[in-house]
């Protein structure tokens, strides 16, 4: 196993981490417009925190899955192919999702509320399925000599993948509430801190099953014992430091935090399927590792250069838009942020 590899490797975690950090306030402002707001006013003001973002945020997926392409295309062809029914449902809500945005500013007052509803729908088909994805995955699936997944229904959707998607749907929701609290005034950012500080509660029990089934369902603490428990630490503690800066009423600490917490969660995923890529449930003889999944040296050297010389390029423009439109938000302005 070479270093480019162990390096694309963790670049992949890298970019998921911020796919879930950006887009999961995304899904989370999306549920909270049905959950959270009371009225017109209201819901126009939760949507136009995210709408000179939200769409810059999805481009994070797309690129982990073009990086996962390039420089792992047995993890990708395994992956998508095992996968395909799962993908094709969370590119549905997607697509609900990113069209609702549309429509719901053209439309006239009394259709609104049908894409308030197609936008919460849609925000939550998205990390739910992620969340089933990720974790039926580092249970294992059945995956053959040649890479091959062939699974059945309770292999995607089991005790431990369901309350993953739980898990992540519950963190989004929490991420993007704190989000709303950071970015709006009045009563919308009091009713989502109120929201945040009540889940939290929710949350705590959650990781506490989640853990327990990791533990039990995975081989993460045989494998890596040192850095699960130090992720599941990490989880845990963020959730209670964003809990405490909501208490404390530290709006930009808690959204933070929270953002933190999903990626300990990306970095349990990455430590403790590495040197994997895939885990086979019909024997640890048919794992897909690092080694075996890569692109050639070459390749990974190409792709290395145009990281480093495009990744800055992307990181500035990204602070530089989040810095443009910094402002909280009072009154839905004219358009709802378009």
């Amino acid at each position: 196993m070479s270093f480019l590899q162990i390096l694309w490797f963790i670049l992949i975690g890298v970019l998921f981490s911020g796919f879930f950090f950006l887009d999961g306030f995304d899904y989370g402002v999306g549920m909270a417009v049905k959950t959270l707001g009371h009225n017109e006013k209201e819901r126009s003001q939760i949507i136009q925190t995210i709408g000179p973002v939200w769409d810059g945020n999805e481009v994070w997926l797309i690129t982990a899955g073009g990086a996962m392409f390039a420089s792992f295309p047995y993890w990708y062809a395994s992956l998508f192919s095992g996968y395909y029914l799962i993908l094709l449902l969370i590119l549905v809500g997607l697509i609900i999702r990113g069209v609702s945005f549309e429509f719901r500013a053209q439309s006239p007052e009394p259709r609104k509320p049908f894409w308030d509803n197609a936008m919460a729908i849609g925000s939550f088909i998205a990390p739910f399925f992620l969340g089933v994805m990720f974790i039926s995955m580092i249970k294992g699936m059945p995956l053959d000599a040649h890479g091959d997944m062939t699974a059945h229904f309770f292999d995607y959707f089991n005790w431990f993948s369901i309350v993953g998607g739980i898990a992540l749907t519950l963190l989004t929701y929490l991420h993007g509430l704190n989000y709303i609290a950071l970015k709006t005034k009045g009563v919308i950012s009091d009713r989502a801190q109120n929201y945040s500080k009540a889940l939290y509660w929710v949350l705590y029990v959650g990781e506490v099953i989640f853990a327990l089934l990791l533990l039990f369902q995975t081989d993460f603490l045989h494998v890596h014992p040192i850095l699960t428990l130090l992720c599941l630490v990490l989880i845990v503690g963020f959730s209670v430091a964003g809990h405490v800066a909501n208490f404390t009423n530290k709006q930009g600490y808690a959204f933070t935090f929270s953002g933190l917490t999903l990626v300990s969660l990306v970095a349990l995923i990455f430590c403790g399927l590495f040197p994997r890529v895939m885990i086979s449930s019909i024997s640890s003889k048919y794992d897909l590792m690092i080694q075996s999944a890569s692109s050639s040296n070459y390749t990974l050297i190409v792709m290395t250069i145009a990281t480093v010389i495009l990744v800055p390029c992307i990181l500035a423009y990204t602070i530089w838009s989040y810095w443009i439109f910094r402002k909280r938000i009072e009154m839905p302005a004219i358009g709802e942020g378009y």
